[in-house]
């Protein structure tokens, strides 16, 4: 277990991605503080922690408040007895034409997706330091930040704009010892694909499914992703064999888009 006696703290940790990142942590031997703005996801996730034998603890918030994300931070730290690892995990989607995109869309894709980073990578640096231990940030990025796609035109932009945040961060507190990666995950099978894939049925004409299956059926290794698939490089970032690793934007997604 790479993370026994570590404390991580996973956003959007109520479903999806995120509860298979909790959930693999703490099979490596992490105690886990859960955030979500949804209670009754971090609850039940919470019980699967203690049930693999590590200690669990639960905040609700909305990362795109700075003061609730720095209160999460201090929970996490204070419940907990200590701060090791900082995973950004929490995001949505938007699903339409740049042509018709609102000024109220953009704010809140940005305000999530971007701001939620951004005051995460602040919270969790400031305790890293305050605490004087190094540190690990881990910020969700996209495949969507590597390749703009069609009708998902903000969200891609906001995914690039994460893996800006990450470089700049880790250039910044390096010398705190704190390293800042992102991780890129692809098709994967989780309720916020089934509301992309709903989305671009009534947009295009498509069959449900249809727009899953189209973007699955270029994954080389010939299925979609899983959260596990995901929250196993997580695991990676988090432990010590990512120590020498910083400022990367690693894909993970069954070989779909290269670079």
């Amino acid at each position: 277990m790479t993370l026994q006696g570590k404390v991580a703290l996973v956003t959007g940790a109520g479903r999806g991605i995120g509860r298979g990142i909790a959930l693999r942590l703490a099979r490596e031997g992490a105690d886990i503080a859960l955030v979500d703005v949804v209670p009754d996801g971090v609850s039940a996730v919470a019980d699967e922690v203690t049930e693999i034998g590590t200690k669990a603890t639960t905040f609700v918030a909305d990362v795109s408040d700075r003061d609730a994300v720095y209160a999460a931070v201090e929970h996490a730290a204070t419940a907990l007895g200590g701060f090791d690892v900082m995973v950004n995990n929490a995001g949505i989607a938007l699903v339409g034409p740049i042509a018709d995109v609102t000024p109220a869309e953009v704010a809140r894709v940005w305000s999530i997706n971007v701001d939620g980073v951004l005051w995460g990578i602040q919270a969790a640096a400031a305790k890293f330091i305050e605490l004087g231990r190094p540190g690990k940030i881990i910020n969700a990025s996209s495949i969507a930040g590597h390749d703009g796609f069609a009708m998902l035109g903000v969200y891609s932009a906001s995914k690039f704009a994460v893996r800006g945040l990450t470089q700049a961060a880790a250039k910044e507190y390096a010398s705190a010892g704190i390293t800042v990666n992102a991780y890129c995950p692809g098709i994967v099978g989780t309720d916020m694909w089934v509301e992309i894939d709903k989305k671009f049925a009534e947009l295009t004409g498509a069959a449900e499914g249809e727009t899953f299956q189209k973007y699955a059926g270029g994954i080389a290794l010939g299925r979609p992703e899983t959260p596990e698939d995901v929250a196993g490089f997580v695991a990676y970032l988090a432990g010590p064999d990512a120590d020498y690793m910083t400022g990367q934007a690693g894909l993970i997604d069954g070989g779909l888009v290269y670079r």
